[in-house]
């Protein structure tokens, strides 16, 4: 290992799903990711200065040693992953998958998985009807939306030349309409959410055939939650309809893999009885087996039991399930989130308290896994700010970005594998991408994410300087390092840090990726600058370029207040990140 004065994350040769233009930034490079708060400049649309901003009250100079010969940790290519939830049936945003803006989005971030599932998975029903009425009642948005659907197939959806995909470029009367009905529908989603009793759904083949479209059209491979509250009185799990739904898939030669419900320790909240751990373990294995009749899917992998927040009652529940269905599934499933979205606010976003909640469950669901399963892959599914769905002006604030990045590089160094963030990366889900100018700052920062950092994580030592010293108290409590092959540093001080370079990184270029809040409100801000250009599309099939800023070399490296940065530094040939 070196030892570097700065904080060192160390690079590797580029995924192939990056863009050629990137091959030579990321192979054999080493990159730095932080990120760092402070009140002040919040709402200047221009990069922050370097220069020492007014209220800072001085600098710490941070050592780390990196280890680069070997790799602690290697995660799955798709960690950073993304979940859609059954509710746009509801609004009507599924049948606008086809938007070729939606696509190009999604496209940016693959490889990766794409969860259909959340708390409406558990009233979801399939009805293999291809062509259900097409108006209903007088001129409206369901009215206009049906009639006008046989004229986009028609005019309006080009097949994609990559791979003969149906991309549409909808009309603007169709999204207005679209968005009238879906406030609508808005109304009575929130009202369900908090009285938590839920309507059931109906997903028609037609539905299903949209929903796959898009995501094979955009690289994803999609996971399909099937409904477990369909129950015999025995208390068994009726499959009658998920087989309707496995068999028309095989149909279609649809290549999905399987979970089976979605917080099932919950179930008591919503239908007034329970299915324990072994129960649903139970039913695991008649899924497993449902699926091995079916030749499309006999090696299809299966995932589960999407449990929620590890409290002492969900371990017991996890405990009866791996004791029943530990070697059934592919990897083991459950959900974290962080705060509750009814009384948050923006600074909950900074606290290290609540940032350490995700390493103690992580553990707490090892142990468990472990104790039955030892080396059996774990993902975190559904993570987020909050179990609401997000939370209005915060989950898409810039704010959010420094708990997003905190989960993906802590979860990571965990060993968890699959890491799955809400699609479309805000509250108002598909509507967001469709609908504003530029896409919310969350994505800017898991596209970034994407493209420059890779599954090796490894091992790190770090120790701090100050000019008053304060043995390693701000270094604990307040500083985030984490070290990957392209990789990334996360500070929440409220005071600047410098970085130098030394030993064999001082004599090499840095290229510099500065994501910074763009518009006057600050850590509230919806959109994001990026080296102080602001990121939109160039249009809706084209991603922006992400520039980096060069730096010189031995240059001291500044991370202003209220940025998320990557830093990737160019030629270092790290053993532990070459490809064998």
């Amino acid at each position: 290992s070196e030892l570097i004065r700065g904080f060192l994350l160390s690079g590797m040769p580029c995924p192939s799903s990056c863009p050629p233009g990137l091959l030579a930034l990321m192979a054999p490079g080493l990159a730095l990711m932080a990120t760092f708060s402070l009140p002040s400049q919040a709402g200047d649309r221009r990069a922050l200065p370097v220069e020492k901003p007014p209220g800072v009250k001085g600098r710490t100079l941070i050592l780390l040693d990196v280890n680069t010969k070997s790799p602690v940790r290697i995660i799955s290519e798709n960690f950073l992953s993304l979940q859609l939830d059954p509710s746009i049936i509801h609004d009507g945003w599924l049948d606008f998958l086809s938007s070729r803006r939606l696509v190009t989005l999604a496209r940016g971030l693959a490889p990766a998985f794409l969860r259909f599932a959340g708390k409406r998975t558990d009233f979801l029903q399939f009805h293999n009807v291809k062509n259900p009425a097409k108006s209903r009642g007088g001129p409206g948005p369901d009215y206009y939306l049906k009639n006008y659907e046989d004229d986009i197939v028609r005019s309006d959806i080009a097949l994609d030349k990559q791979k003969g995909c149906k991309i549409a470029q909808h009309p603007d009367i169709m999204l207005e309409l679209q968005r009238e009905k879906a406030a609508q529908m808005h109304l009575v989603l929130l009202k369900e959410q908090f009285s938590n009793t839920y309507s059931n759904l109906t997903l028609t083949a037609r539905s299903l055939d949209k929903l796959y479209n898009f995501a094979d059209c955009s690289g994803l491979h999609l996971i399909f939650a099937l409904n477990a509250l369909r129950r015999n009185p025995n208390n068994s799990w009726n499959s009658s309809n998920a087989l309707s739904l496995l068999k028309y898939s095989a149909s279609k030669k649809y290549n999905i893999s399987w979970e089976l419900g979605n917080e099932p320790n919950n179930y008591r909240t919503l239908i007034g009885r329970s299915v324990n751990g072994s129960q649903l373990g139970k039913d695991y294995t008649q899924l497993r087996s449902l699926l091995q009749l079916i030749r499309t899917y006999s090696r299809a992998h299966l995932y589960g039991p999407n449990i929620g927040r590890p409290r002492k009652n969900v371990i017991a529940f996890l405990e009866g399930f791996m004791k029943v269905a530990g070697g059934t599934v592919d990897a083991v499933t459950w959900q974290h989130y962080y705060i509750d979205g009814r009384v948050a606010k923006v600074t909950d976003f900074l606290k290290t308290r609540l940032l350490d909640t995700l390493s103690d469950q992580i553990r707490k669901i090892q142990k468990v896994v472990n104790t039955y399963t030892p080396g059996k892959k774990i993902w975190l599914e559904g993570v987020g700010m909050t179990s609401a769905g997000g939370m209005n002006n915060l989950s898409d604030s810039y704010a959010a970005g420094f708990l997003d990045i905190t989960t993906l590089c802590a979860s990571a160094g965990a060993g968890v594998q699959v890491h799955s963030m809400a699609m479309c990366w805000s509250t108002g889900g598909a509507v967001v991408l469709l609908t504003v100018p530029s896409a919310p700052q969350d994505y800017w920062l898991s596209l970034l994410y994407k493209r420059l950092i890779g599954p090796k994580v490894l091992a790190i030592h770090v120790a701090g300087l100050q000019r008053k010293p304060r043995p390693g108290r701000v270094i604990r409590d307040k500083l985030r390092i984490y070290a990957h092959c392209t990789s990334y540093h996360n500070n929440l001080h409220r005071s600047r840090k410098k970085i130098k370079l030394a030993g064999t990184l001082r004599d090499k270029i840095v290229h510099q990726y500065l994501l910074q809040p763009y518009g006057k409100d600050g850590l509230h801000s919806k959109s994001v600058q990026l080296n102080g250009q602001p990121l939109a599309m160039v249009d809706d099939g084209t991603l922006p370029e992400l520039k980096p800023r060069p730096l010189r070399a031995g240059r001291t490296l500044v991370i202003p207040p209220l940025t998320m940065s990557f830093y990737v530094v160019k030629n270092v040939n790290a053993l532990a990140c070459r490809y064998r």
